[in-house]
């Protein structure tokens, strides 16, 4: 396979429910099609399956087929397991002993492992999460930490990055993290610009934070989105809890429960993640000085900005801006 090749997993299953093809499509639409405008070369997807058959459906009418096997994971430089059959989570039937194999030997060779909902039970099974934080569906997180103790499970989260292992909820925030994978290897211009062909948010979340879903808000926070949309649109100012709460028109310790229980972060931390989200795409997208880049944001001086950078991106920004240079039309 060629540089940044994705090989995704195809279990053969009969029956699978409508939502495996949903997650079985994400990593194929992210990075199956070309966008040669975007970055070129993109990647090269291919559906590695157990045999020649891959994944059946005979409720749906439809059929995966694919000339690759679980043998071709190994030359991946990404390995992605969309699912694995319920059965295997449900009535806790063992997975296919080749296909853990398979995920041991890619993961051993180096490939990046990256699972969506259910997929992390074969990561787990394979042991490639011992040790590590990681997250699933939350209708099988429990089901997860119990047979895997060694797996430290969060259930708060739509996605978990713990560098070259990472593991989504599922369904839709299987498209955050495949976005999310493109935004490290691409850079944030590249994957917002993806994300708006695609009419999804770029930012439900991201890196090392965590964003509100304003698109779905719960019934409880319907009065956050307002406030959080004012506060990106001026993070240049001095920002504090009470100036959103009074905007939000709660107390402020109200509304530092209700971000809390709505983001699973507090207020602060919740600013400070939109300030590096701003700071990252100017970085890409502009040639601006730091100094203006951290007035921008909010986040002050040039050496405040390079302090929250190097601690919560792991790199200077000037570093930061070499690996991601802006694309000159």
């Amino acid at each position: 396979m060629s540089a940044r090749s994705v090989a995704v997993v195809v279990t053969e299953e009969i029956e699978v429910p409508s939502w495996g093809l949903y997650e079985l499509s994400i990593p194929c639409t992210v990075f199956g099609a070309a966008q040669a405008d975007l970055a070129d070369p993109w990647y090269d997807l291919r559906l590695c399956g157990e045999g020649a058959a891959a994944r059946n459906t005979a409720a749906i009418g439809l059929a995966v087929r694919t000339p690759y096997g679980l043998d071709d994971l190994a030359d991946a430089d990404t390995v992605i397991v969309p699912s694995v059959p319920d059965p295997c989570v449900e009535e806790d039937r063992p997975l296919p002993p080749d296909l853990i194999s398979a995920l041991r030997s890619a993961y051993d060779a180096g490939a990046r492992m990256v699972s969506l909902c259910t997929g992390a039970f074969a990561l787990a099974e394979a042991g490639i999460l011992d040790g590590r934080r990681a997250t699933a569906h939350w209708m099988h997180t429990a089901q997860l930490a119990e047979r895997y103790p060694k797996v430290h499970v969060d259930d708060s989260v739509l996605y978990v990055d713990d560098g070259d292992v990472l593991t989504s909820a599922g369904l839709t925030a299987g498209l955050d993290l495949c976005l999310h994978l493109v935004r490290r290897d691409h850079g944030a211009h590249v994957a917002n610009q993806l994300a708006r062909r695609m009419v999804v948010p770029a930012h439900r979340a991201g890196g090392q934070a965590q964003f509100i879903d304003l698109s779905v808000p719960g019934t409880d926070d319907e009065g956050l989105g307002p406030v959080l949309d004012w506060a990106r649109a001026n993070l240049d100012r001095p920002l504090t809890v009470e100036d959103l709460a009074e905007r939000a028109a709660m107390s402020p310790r109200t509304f530092y429960r209700r971000l809390q229980a709505a983001t699973g972060t507090t207020p602060l931390q919740w600013l400070l993640n939109q300030r590096l989200a701003r700071a990252q795409n100017l970085l890409e997208a502009t040639d601006l000085p730091i100094e203006k880049i951290g007035e921008l944001t909010g986040l002050g001086m040039a050496n405040n900005l390079r302090h929250h950078f190097l601690r919560h991106v792991g790199v200077s920004p000037s570093a930061y801006r070499r690996a991601f240079p802006r694309r000159v039309a």
